[in-house]
This record gives C-alpha cells, sequence and structure tokens, in this order.
C-alpha cells in the first residue's frame, strides 16, 4: 500500500510539475507574441511582420517541448519512464528545429519577394531573383528535411545497427536506390540548373509542347504553366534543360509582334501602311517604339502584307496583334473592296478562233 501510494504521489507530482512547464511556456509564448505582433504593427515594417506570421506557429509547440525538456530532469518519475520520455521529447526539439530552419528559409523568401514584386512592365530582374529564390528555398526544404529525419532515426539504436547492415551491401543496394530514384535525381538536378543557369523564370511567357503560356510555379520536380485559356500544363523540370522550347522574355519583356495580310496586286500598299500607323497611333497596347509595312511575297494571286509592331510584353503583343489585324482587314473591306483577294479566270484567244476550234472537233467526231 504504501509502494502505491509513493508511486502514486510521485506519479502526481510529476504530473503537476510537467503540466506546470507546458502552462508557463504557453504564456510566455502569448505574452511574447502579443508584445511582438504590437511592434510589428506600429513599426509597420513587412520584414517583421512576415516573421511573426512565419515563426507563432512553430514557437507554439517548440516553446512546450524545450519546457518538458527542462523540467523532465527535475520530475520523481522512474528512471525507465524518465528515459523513454527524454527520447520523445528529445525527437520533438530535433524536428521542432528541422521546422524552425524550413521556418527560417521560408521567411527570407517572403522577404525577397516582397522586395522584388512582378506586377511592373520591366519585370526581367524581380522574376530572375525569384525565380533563383523559389527554387532553392524548395530545394533547401528537401535537405533540410532529409537531414533532420537522418538524425532522429540515428537516435534509435536498432536503426543505426541496420544502416550498418545495409552500407555492408551498399553496391547492389545503391545501384536499385539509384534506379529507382533516377528520375527524381534527375529533377533535383535539373532544378538547381534552372535556378543557376535560368532559361525559364516565374512569369515568363513560354510555348511548351505547341501550348503558349506563362511560367505559374517552379516546384522542386515539376514547372506549371497557365496556358493562355487558363488551363495548367504541368511540365517536368527536367524537360526545360533536356528539350528545346521557346521563350519569349528569355532576355528583355517587350516583344515584336507579325500580322500577315493577304491582298490582291492592286491594293494600295502606302494607303495600308499610313492606316497601320494610325490604328497603333489609337491603341495604348502599341508601345510606340517599332513599327512597319512590307510586301514580304507574292504568289499567282495575292500579295503577302507583313505588319511589324512592338509591344511591352508577351500578354500584350497577343492583343495588338489581334487589334491590328481586324481594323486593318476592316480597313480594306470599307475603302478598297477590290483590293481583296480575287480568283481571276481568263480566257485567251478571240471568239471567231473558238467557233473554228468547235466547228473542226465536231466534224472529227463525226467522221
Amino acid at each position: 500500500m504504501h509502494n502505491f501510494w509513493g508511486d502514486t504521489r510521485s506519479l502526481l507530482i510529476s504530473g503537476i510539475i510537467l503540466a506546470g512547464a507546458v502552462a508557463v511556456a504557453l504564456l510566455a509564448h502569448y505574452v511574447l507574441f502579443q508584445i511582438v505582433e504590437r511592434l510589428a504593427r506600429r513599426k509597420g515594417d513587412r520584414a517583421d511582420q512576415f516573421f511573426v506570421k512565419r515563426s507563432k506557429s512553430p514557437a507554439h509547440l517548440i516553446l512546450p517541448l524545450l519546457a518538458l525538456e527542462l523540467a523532465v530532469p527535475f520530475a520523481p518519475l522512474p528512471a525507465d519512464l524518465k528515459n523513454i520520455l527524454q527520447h520523445i521529447l528529445g525527437l520533438g526539439v530535433i524536428a521542432s528545429v528541422g521546422w524552425g530552419a524550413i521556418i527560417v528559409v521560408q521567411l527570407l523568401s517572403d522577404m525577397v519577394f516582397a522586395r522584388y514584386t512582378i506586377d511592373v512592365d520591366d519585370n526581367l530582374t524581380a522574376r530572375r531573383i525569384r525565380t533563383q529564390t523559389q527554387v532553392l528555398q524548395r530545394t533547401v526544404v528537401v535537405v533540410v528535411t532529409v537531414f533532420t529525419a537522418a538524425i532522429m532515426l540515428m537516435t534509435f539504436p536498432a536503426v543505426r545497427h541496420i544502416g550498418t547492415s545495409l552500407l555492408a551491401s551498399a553496391g547492389l543496394a545503391g545501384l536499385i536506390v539509384g534506379m529507382a530514384a533516377r528520375s527524381t535525381l534527375t529533377n533535383v538536378i535539373a532544378g538547381v540548373q534552372v535556378a543557376l543557369s535560368q532559361p525559364i523564370r516565374i512569369d515568363d511567357a513560354v510555348v511548351v509542347e505547341g501550348q503558349w503560356g506563362w511560367i505559374e510555379e517552379i516546384d522542386a520536380s515539376y514547372v506549371v504553366v497557365r496556358i493562355w485559356d487558363l488551363r495548367r500544363l504541368i511540365v517536368p523540370l527536367s524537360y526545360f534543360i533536356e528539350k528545346p522550347f521557346e521563350n519569349w522574355t528569355r532576355t528583355r519583356a517587350d516583344l515584336l509582334g507579325t500580322v500577315m495580310i493577304y491582298t490582291d496586286f492592286t491594293a494600295p500598299v502606302e494607303e495600308i501602311r499610313k492606316e497601320l500607323l494610325r490604328i497603333l497611333q489609337s491603341t495604348q497596347l502599341w508601345d510606340g517604339k517599332t513599327w512597319g509595312l512590307q510586301v514580304t511575297d507574292a504568289t499567282a494571286s495575292t500579295m503577302q502584307l507583313r505588319a511589324l509592331m512592338s509591344a511591352r510584353n508577351g500578354p500584350t503583343a497577343f492583343d495588338l496583334r489581334c487589334y491590328v489585324r481586324e481594323n486593318l482587314i476592316k480597313f480594306v473591306q470599307e475603302k478598297f473592296p477590290s483590293s481583296l483577294p480575287q480568283v481571276r479566270n481568263q480566257n485567251s484567244g478571240s471568239p471567231s478562233q473558238f467557233t473554228a476550234l468547235h466547228d473542226k472537233a465536231a466534224a472529227a467526231s463525226q467522221s
């Protein structure tokens, strides 16, 4: 009876100590973040606001774990139970530290994204830096996660022995694992190459597999392309290293657009050229830098006119081309309808010649 009462009393005291440690940690978390949030709002710094937003949830878990880790040695628990509890808390602390490292990486990314926005016309530098930051952030998150999991597993003696046994047969196991993870490793390496050489960036206008759209997201293993009709094309990250594709905004955002118009040979080219300039000056889609109209080809029945114009970016260039094409066709229809493409049927020879040939053919058929 005395031992039972002693054990119950020890467990009760231990429970009070551990619960008190958690309560103190939660109270400290509440007070600390109330002060930090108030200071961040008063200062108005976006970096401080990002810090508070990212760190509040992890701290809600990390502070109680640290408090329990410090309180367990003072709790009158049996030695075996205390060792198990300390091991569990140690795993939680390791996981929390890894989570904290990931939060720091995400915080730095948020600060970079806030500084370099892409909501401007000339956003080449911002897109380059955001792409590098996003790819490197996700790579670091993967590395930290794997490293944290490895450290947690190394705290179990049985896992260390299993790891030693696997290392003894590393030849075959390494080959099997390497073949199984080949595509994953290829995409990870491709991610590093994309971050360094940057064949694509966030918000680049690209043509992939015959589909035109924008780079919306660059993940650790795939890229999301937002197509012009709001569909999403999911492409492996290695695709942009191994296969050719079009990047309309590789070095600069502005583009040259062309519109092809087919007319009859009687079309007044100079009048159409003047109308092209008037159309371009009537819209804000044109950036005012480049324009022109040339006869670029001629077939047996039509003349090909190429209208050249410049725009600030890919989407604007597409809209400008549609606008110019529509208005040029309307202009030719209304002012010079006879200059639209025509099919001519022209018979050579006089009527008397045709009559003689007809009579000769009729006589031959009767004979």
